[in-house]
């Protein structure tokens, strides 16, 4: 195999070193191996063909380029200047929420302020409820005049005025997690937009971060700015009941802690490290050739060839079945969640 450009094998999905084409741009056979099942697979490559691929996938090349162009927020202790219409629509959301005894906590940038003392624009108002309480909510915010519709009914609907939005959220898009009334009622006070409101407990804020590990996003640094600002004062029984068979995810975002902290991996107790790493050893030390495939809970677009090609399981249909409601307000369609 020569060792040059790479070209797209559209038999397999996987790339492949640029063929050496012959006399004229005659086309040759190019041979790999499917990782799926091992075997050999060939391909006819035309120059013709192979110019337009990569043409294609040099646009696409410049378009990830593009929006990886886009300033990355920086971590500051410095409060945002949220304009003065932003700041009106967060309190009438709050206040109405709150003379109508509707459940809520606000999790987000305001939650990672109160616990972190980081601060970060955000364009989005991220309030935690129950699935039961989601309906009753959005029909409050649409009696308002509120745009409001079902994003993905099985955890994110949103209410929105000009380009300012209100996420209503019940959980992980997973199914993993999911929010109950123990997360409400344990969220603490708080003044947001110059309301008295609550945000999520610093537990649960961890808890809600440790699925969101996709390519594009990732809240590990979150997690670690938590515990660090927090000094590790924590409820971890608490942590450890909400993750449950998941604990595994947790470790990960704690060895990362350890990484980014080493001088502060006592603000972990000792006996959370050894109940999770006394476990972790007992799972390497023999393979459980039945477990199953979990890619998809990680992030179901970067282990998709896993699932649709490869044929391994999908968990994250499996999860998101369970969370999906029998019922929700037919007003309130939902509508294609990969619009963001």
């Amino acid at each position: 195999m020569c060792s040059g450009e790479l070209t797209y094998s559209s038999a397999c999905r996987h790339f492949l070193p640029m063929p050496n084409f012959g006399p004229h741009g005659s086309p040759i056979r190019t041979r790999h191996v499917c990782p799926s099942d091992g075997k050999p697979r060939s391909q006819v490559v035309h120059a013709e063909v192979y110019v337009y691929n990569r043409r294609m996938e040099d646009d696409i090349q410049r378009l990830v380029l593009q929006e990886n162009d886009k300033p990355v927020p920086v971590t500051s202790s410095v409060p945002p200047d949220f304009p003065e219409h932003q700041r009106a629509l967060f309190r009438e959301v709050l206040e109405l929420l709150n003379a109508n005894r509707v459940r809520y906590a606000v999790s987000g940038a305001f939650a990672l302020q109160q616990h972190t003392g980081i601060w970060r624009y955000t364009k989005d108002l991220d309030v935690f409820l129950t699935q039961e309480d989601v309906q009753p909510a959005l029909r409050l915010l649409r009696e308002r005049n509120y745009v409001c519709e079902v994003r993905d009914p099985v955890w994110l609907a949103k209410a929105h005025r000009d380009e300012f939005y209100v996420d209503l959220i019940t959980g992980m898009s997973n199914g993993v997690i999911t929010v109950d009334a123990s997360w409400i009622e344990r969220a603490q006070p708080a003044i947001i937009a110059e309301v008295a409101t609550r945000v999520l407990a610093p537990e649960e804020l961890l808890c809600s971060k440790l699925f969101v590990t996709r390519r594009e996003r990732f809240d590990g640094a979150d997690i670690a700015h938590i515990i660090y600002g927090t000094r590790g004062k924590l409820d971890w029984e608490r942590i450890l009941a909400i993750v449950d068979e998941n604990w595994e995810i947790l470790l990960w975002a704690l060895i990362l802690f350890r990484y980014v902290y080493p001088a502060q991996t006592d603000y972990v107790p000792f006996s959370v490290w050894q109940d999770l790493l006394t476990r972790y050893m007992g799972l390497v030390a023999k393979t459980d050739s039945k477990a199953k495939f979990r890619g998809s809970l990680i992030d179901e677009n970067m282990f998709a060839i896993d699932v649709k090609e490869w044929g391994l399981e999908d968990l994250l249909l499996e999860h998101r079945a369970r969370r999906m409601p029998k019922e929700f307000d037919s007003q309130l369609k939902p509508i294609d969640v990969t619009e963001g």
